[in-house]
């Protein structure tokens, strides 16, 4: 079991050494870069600006050199335990990032959702195989399809327009109403629970539809074996045979969705936290990508493939746990 742990660290490092230079390369080679947007905004507001003054920003920015200098420049940094400021507000990116309250929003949304997810679509998906073709099959298909198919910023969109501006039953966007003085604790708690109950069902939504799908598909699989037949014939009860055997090994499958499950619980939902206004990583680093914040996006990219690496490693021990027959020697 050590060396086999030993042996996927070695693995993931190399890994994460090459998703992070094809990331700053990637980013190197955007159409337009932070210093170009900052000279756009300063001539906008009618300020001269020379090209010894553009020359000394990409210096500053350490942009001036070339991308296989940059990345090693970046890189030697890292070893050093220095992650850079930000190119926005030159603060730490550390700090930026793993701000309790940004990083608490957007957990805290992942976490529920995640919780309601598993909740709802597996056993949606068993009931679908174990009444194949029957109407609540379709039924599940239908949900299926419209978590698969409809864009978040659209679906959000729609729920905000139809349970806040029309119906005036949620908030519209934001995480606490303005200029209210709460009585205690417990006023302030609901008022929070609201505001992100419209973002939460949002993820829900258009997450337990491809959970669905896996549990249905694994489940008409297992449910077609020889030992749940022979099961069957042994005279155990139906409820028995699906739950205690078929069910099972439907699980197998369903670890592999640890792998996105852990950076998914701290990336944040980028385009429903922009549309609920959430203060939340999410949204800060689609702000971060859209003015080119090379220090946000790298550490916040590389965060989210070391937790990817590590959720991979977590779920291949999780299958020798669902099934003996796997060894991991």
């Amino acid at each position: 079991m050590f060396k086999y742990i030993l042996k996927r660290i070695i693995v993931s490092v190399l890994i994460l050494l090459g998703v992070s230079l094809i990331l700053y390369t990637l980013l190197r080679c955007m159409p337009t870069d932070f210093i170009e947007q900052r000279v756009l905004q300063l001539k906008a507001s009618g300020q001269e600006v020379s090209d010894e003054f553009i020359q000394k920003m990409y210096e500053t920015y350490g942009l001036n050199g070339s991308i296989i200098s940059g990345y090693f420049t970046w890189l030697l940094n890292i070893f050093r335990l220095d992650f850079g400021k930000s190119f926005i507000n030159q603060r730490d990116v550390l700090k930026e990032i793993f701000d309790p309250n940004r990083m608490g929003t957007s957990f805290f949304v992942a976490a529920i959702a995640t919780v309601f997810e598993f909740l709802i679509a597996i056993p949606l998906g068993v009931t679908a195989a174990t009444h194949q073709y029957s109407l609540r099959d379709y039924i599940v298909t239908v949900l299926v399809l419209i978590g698969i198919s409809l864009p978040s910023f659209f679906f959000g969109q729609m729920l905000k327009d139809i349970f806040a501006n029309k119906l005036h039953w949620f908030p519209v966007s934001g995480m606490k109403d303005a200029g209210i003085d709460y009585a205690n604790g417990f006023e302030a708690l609901l008022d929070y629970l609201r505001h992100m109950f419209l973002p939460i069902l949002t993820v829900v939504i258009l997450s337990i539809g491809a959970r669905m799908r896996v549990t249905r598909t694994n489940m008409l699989e297992v449910l077609n074996s020889d030992y749940i037949r022979t099961a069957r014939a042994k005279g155990l009860k139906e409820s028995s045979v699906i739950y205690k055997h078929a069910f099972r090994n439907t699980m197998i499958p369903l670890v592999t969705s640890l792998a996105g499950l852990i950076p998914s619980l701290f990336s944040g939902a980028m385009i429903t936290e922009t549309v609920f206004d959430l203060t939340g990583i999410g949204n800060y680093a689609l702000n971060a990508m859209t003015q080119a914040d090379i220090p946000v996006i790298m550490t916040y990219n590389m965060f989210l493939a070391f937790l990817s690496v590590a959720g991979v490693l977590l779920a291949d021990l999780m299958y020798a746990v669902v099934d003996p027959r796997v060894k991991l020697a």
